[in-house]
């Protein structure tokens, strides 16, 4: 395990958030705790969490022929329910790992281990988050509403994953990667194999990215016995991951042909499959920059996943104009 001093950073700040963020800068100092419990002070996750709710809103857009103002409320309630759903997520998944966190260097600076806040405090700002986000979802379509509540089981299940399981990467692909269901059922009132393509394939990406994150705590994991996909694979990583990069690009192509074919133009069709090579060859050059013993080129992959993730959706925003 990595040696590392038993008190919290400085100001209260957490050990591998991004120096300079806007909690430590900005925020209230009695609100800072919460915010940095939400992970507000490292938005990735906010990021990876609304990305596949703007790919299955995009591309259904696309698939029905038009961006409009229905369209464009379901892609800006996404981004505030992202923001909170995955605070509330974080929150969660604290809550439940408090006691691991405070055992591993990375995490245990954190608001729960290091004693800035309570787990009744915690567990009250989660329902509150929850409660937020619940009156942006009851905004959408009835189908949307339903996924939504049944997407809960799967936010519970994931903190408790690493204890059973060698593949708790697959369980958060599963959680989030939901949004890609419930925006297109938000922007459709209906599901459409598209959709369930489209959500394999950010299941794939999840376990790709994911992988090369876990990758970062791979020694202390090991000593508290906590599981990953990130230490099933170890050298064999990098051939996973193109396994898994083979996986997310077959599929969303393939959600892209079921989405477009034959209703919109071949100019729409090459568009949208335009953005799925470039989400492609974003996906490789990660794998060939990999050092799976280097934490910080492994975060600073981690991270680069914002990019790869927007690619595709920027060119099914324009396929669903064209």
């Amino acid at each position: 395990m990595t040696e590392t001093p038993q008190m919290p950073e400085p100001g209260g700040r957490v050990a591998d958030a991004p120096k300079g963020n806007w909690v430590d800068r900005l925020a209230p100092v009695r609100a800072r705790p919460y915010l940095r419990l939400s992970r507000a002070d490292r938005p990735i996750g906010t990021w990876l969490l609304l990305i596949p709710c703007w790919w299955g809103a995009l591309l259904a857009a696309a698939h029905q022929g038009g961006f409009g103002l229905r369209e464009a409320w379901v892609m800006l309630g996404c981004a505030i329910g992202a923001f909170l759903m995955r605070g509330a997520g974080c929150t969660w998944n604290d809550i439940a790992d408090r006691d691991f966190d405070a055992q591993v260097a990375r995490t245990r600076s954190r608001p729960l281990p290091s004693g800035q806040i309570s787990t009744r405090q915690a567990a009250i700002w989660m329902i509150l988050q929850m409660l937020l986000a619940l009156a942006i979802l009851l905004t959408f379509d009835r189908l949307a509403v339903a996924l939504g509540a049944a997407s809960l089981l799967l936010v519970a299940i994931y903190p408790f994953a690493k204890r059973f399981t060698w593949w708790p990467q697959l369980f958060l692909g599963l959680a989030f990667n939901w949004g890609a269901l419930l925006a297109w059922a938000a922007v459709a009132g209906t599901l459409h194999p598209a959709a369930l393509a489209l959500y394999g394939a950010g299941i794939a990406w999840t376990l790709f990215y994911d992988t090369i994150y876990a990758h970062q705590d791979k020694e202390d994991d090991a000593l508290i016995g906590v599981k990953s996909t990130a230490r099933l694979f170890g050298s064999a990583t990098r051939r996973w991951l193109r396994r898994f990069l083979f996986a997310a690009v077959t599929l969303m192509a393939l959600a892209v042909i079921l989405a477009l074919v034959p209703g919109s133009s071949l100019t729409a069709l090459a568009v949208a499959l335009g953005g799925v090579w470039a989400f492609g060859w974003h996906l490789a050059w990660q794998n060939t920059r990999l050092d799976i013993d280097d934490p910080e080129t492994c975060l600073r992959l981690f991270r680069a996943n914002r990019d790869a993730g927007l690619i595709p959706a920027l060119f099914f925003a324009a396929a669903s104009w064209l």
